[in-house]
This record gives C-alpha cells, structure tokens and sequence, in this order.
C-alpha cells in the first residue's frame, strides 16, 4: 500500500487523543443498502439472544448457563458437570467455527454478529440518534453547554438507557439462573432474594457503563478477538477493504473540482470526503488499511458507495475484497489454511454428534466404599458400596430399585427402601452386596447392577466384587 499519502496514515488509536485522553467518537447515522440487511439480521438476531431463555424444548431451558450449579442447557440439551466434556467441545466447536470464519471472511462476526455491536450499533446508537440527532447535532450538544435542553436531551437518553441495561440485565440473568428462577425472585419479591436483586443491579450497572461510556473500546480494548484477527488474517482473507490502486492512482487521492476530468489528471477515484471516517463507529480511516478497530460493519461501503454515485463514479472503492485481489487482481481462492481448519471443524462436529448419541439422560455410580475389605458372613462373603443416581429428565423417579445381573446374590439398600430421585436432580445412598463364596472364581470380580425405575431399566451400571483369592 505504498500508494497511500504518508502524511494521513494514522499513527495511535483513533479514540485517543495528543495528550492522551478519551475522544468520543460521534459516527454519522448510517445508511444505504447493506445498513438495511445489518438491521434485519440485528433485529433477527436481538429477537433470538433474548427469546432463548425464555424457549423450552421438553421442558428445559433452550440455552441456560448456570455456572455455579455447573449447569448448562444447549439448544435444549441439558449438560451437568458429568457433561462438562461435551460443553467444552462445544466451546471449542465455536471457537474453530469463528477462526475459520475470520481467516475466510475477516472480522463480520463483530459487525454483523456480536451482541455488543448489535445492541450498541441497532439499539443504543438509534435511541442516541432519535434523541440528540446525527453526527452534527451530537457534536455541538457535547460542546454546549448545561443549559435547559442538553439536561433535557441528556437526561432522557440516560433514563432510556438505563431502562434498557436493566432489561438486557434480566435476561442476562435468566441465562444464568434460569428463567424460571428469574420469574420465581420476580413473584417473591425482591427482598426474599437479595442476592440475586443486587447480581442483577451489577449487571445493570455494568451494561450501562459500557453502552453509556466505554462503548466501542469493549471491541478496541477490552475483546481479545480483535487481537487474534492479526494472527488469522492473511492477503487472502476477505475484509472490507479500500481499493487504494483505483482510489490513489498516479496522483493520489485529491478533492473533486467542478468539471473536471480526474482520469487525464491521474488523479485516484478517492475524493478525500472523509465520509467513510464520519460515518465510521470505531472513529478509524479505512483508507490506512487493515486496522484492529475495524468491525468490518460495511457503514464505509453504504457511505462511499452513496458518494461515488453522486460525483459519477463506479461504486466498490471500499467494498468487500482481500488484499490480493486489490493489488494483483486475483480471485478468491480456498487456501491450504482454510482447508486445514475445515478439516478439523468437520472432525470436531463428527466428534460432539457421536458423543451426543452416546450420552444417556440417566448416570448410574456404584463405587465400593474405600477403605473397607469383603466382610465373611457365613458361607457369603460381603461388600459395602456408594451409589449415585443423576437424573437429567424432567421426570421424577419415584421408585429406584436394582437388580444384580449375571450371578445369584443379593443386593440390600441401606436406609429407607422407597428411594427416589428428583427431575434434573441427584440422589446417593449405600447398599451391600453378598454372594455365595463358591460362585466366586477370583479375587475381583465384575458385577453388572442393572437400576430400574418401577418396571422399567433405565440404566445398568458396573462395578468390581472382592473376596479372597481362594477357597479350597
């Protein structure tokens, strides 16, 4: 990009100012043909992130993470701490899935996917816009001074903001707790779940901080996958890009005059506007090229390509591209790379559906107690063990019993013999085991326990039986 004028290639984050202080960005209120597509698949994606909690497929939660109970709820499939393997699979699943997609397609998760993008960009921004108006309007409201309508327009911007941290707070919270626990604080009152009530305050103290103050820095400062992009991105990646061979040409990029002929002037397509920083939410010059405070959110394309369409010139000077197909004009190619980490994602996906096949909703554990030896009780000898029952059905089991499977013996549960298990719960007990020593025909034998629920097995479970090494 040697092409690019020296003199306006930026040296320091564009929120920062020369002595080092914050400077808010105030971008210009988007719009054209891709801003339109942003806001359909935005307000899809806003009606999904906080419909979730709230949807049950056979009775559990559509997506719950319980992080201090150690429960997780995926597209409807209950995870436990037993589970914990396939949780993580599925984190590693998502993460293989974001870096194949930004060395293919750069950074659009963050402008087209994000959560915090969308709530900042679709939500906060055009209350902000609806409020203080575009670009101009908000400058000169923040240098005036309090006066009667910057406390006006101020004070309801931040009461609607806050109202709106609250709510995204709430369903924050039902993803953590679960919605039915977020209903239950909500009819009991605040007072019987103080815990919770000042959790969900913090939350909306955070959220309000960052869509009020922090804003765009989450994803310059705070988000290390705009770090990682400089590690996945190549000359091959597509990234919202600035033609800098068509926009500097021989001359450079240069201000339009009135009938001019910019083609026998070798002046570059580029008009130097400045709309594409203007309208830019990270405050940064596209022009400079691959930068990490860019989103890839396409407001520069709507914007250059509405200026290229005025002055009369092709649109594309920003728009889709990799850095090969600006400067060498080649076409998209699918690299060893890419291929690489499309290998590893399908194996992944293949792994998780198996293990999902496998995975049963009920666990069975029948340990025997350490530190205890058989105990001779005649001609049987004895063994004590610990049981635990999970159960990830939103059915109660009222009626567990077992079955020793394979060998006479006989099986006693310690304790009351009604034993039951709740819905999405656990329970444990002792239970011994005798069997004739004669039947035995060495040391450690392996017994298969078969649990029922009433009439019906729900699970078998295996364990390990001692006696002495010989009976002769």
């Amino acid at each position: 990009m040697s092409n690019i004028q020296d003199e306006s290639f930026r040296d320091s984050i564009g929120t920062i100012d020369e002595t080092g202080n914050r400077k808010f960005i105030f971008p210009k209120k988007p719009s054209g043909k891709l801003y339109e597509y942003r806001k359909i698949v935005s307000y899809f994606l806003l009606a999904i992130l906080i419909a979730n909690p709230f949807i049950k497929i056979n009775g559990n939660q559509f997506m719950m993470f319980n992080v201090l109970e150690r429960r997780f709820n995926i597209f409807g499939f209950p995870f436990w701490p037993q589970d914990f393997y396939l949780f993580v699979l599925f984190m590693i699943l998502g993460v293989v899935f974001v870096i194949l997609f930004t060395v293919i397609f750069g950074r659009i998760f963050c402008g087209w996917i994000c959560p915090q993008t969308i709530f900042l960009e679709m939500v906060f921004r055009r209350i902000e816009y609806w409020i203080e108006g575009d670009r101009g309007a908000q400058i000169r409201l923040a240098k005036q001074e309090w006066n009667a309508e910057k406390i006006k327009k101020k004070g309801l911007k931040w009461s609607v903001f806050l109202v709106i941290s609250f709510f995204i707070a709430n369903v924050f919270l039902a993803y953590l707790i679960s919605s039915d626990e977020l209903f239950k604080m909500i009819e009991d009152g605040p007072e019987s779940h103080l815990s919770t009530l000042i959790a969900l305050l913090i939350f909306t103290g955070v959220f309000y901080f960052v869509f009020v103050w922090f804003r765009e820095q989450v994803c310059i400062i705070a988000c290390p996958y705009g770090r990682l992009q400089g590690v996945l991105l190549d000359n091959k990646s597509i990234n919202v890009a600035y033609d800098f061979v068509r926009g500097e040409k021989e001359a450079g990029r240069a201000k339009l005059n009135k009938n001019e002929d910019r083609a026998a002037t070798g002046k570059g397509d580029c008009i130097d506007c400045h709309q594409c920083v203007h309208v830019c939410p990270t405050g940064i010059d596209i022009r400079n090229g691959t930068q990490l405070e860019c989103v890839n959110c396409t407001a520069c394309i709507d914007e250059c390509d509405s200026i290229m369409e005025t002055v009369g010139l092709p649109k594309g000077l920003i728009r889709y591209a990799s850095e090969d197909e600006i400067e060498k004009k080649t076409k998209f190619q699918f690299t060893a790379r890419m291929k690489g980490y499309s290998a590893v994602l399908v194996i992944l996906i293949g792994v998780l559906t198996g293990l999902l096949f496998l995975r049963t909703d009920v666990e069975a554990t029948i340990l025997r107690l350490p530190g205890q030896l058989f105990q001779h009780k005649g001609e049987n000898i004895s063994n004590v063990y610990t049981f635990k029952i999970i159960n990830k059905t939103n059915d109660e089991f009222k009626d567990i019993h077992f079955k020793l499977v394979g060998i006479n013996g006989t099986l006693k549960l310690v304790g009351k013999q009604d034993f039951k298990v709740p819905k999405q719960g656990m329970n444990s007990g002792t239970l011994f085991i005798e069997i004739n020593q004669y039947l035995l025909d060495t040391d450690k034998t392996k017994l298969d326990i078969e649990v029922y629920n009433g009439n019906k097995k729900i699970e078998t479970a295996t364990t390990n039986f001692l006696s002495p090494r010989s009976f002769d």
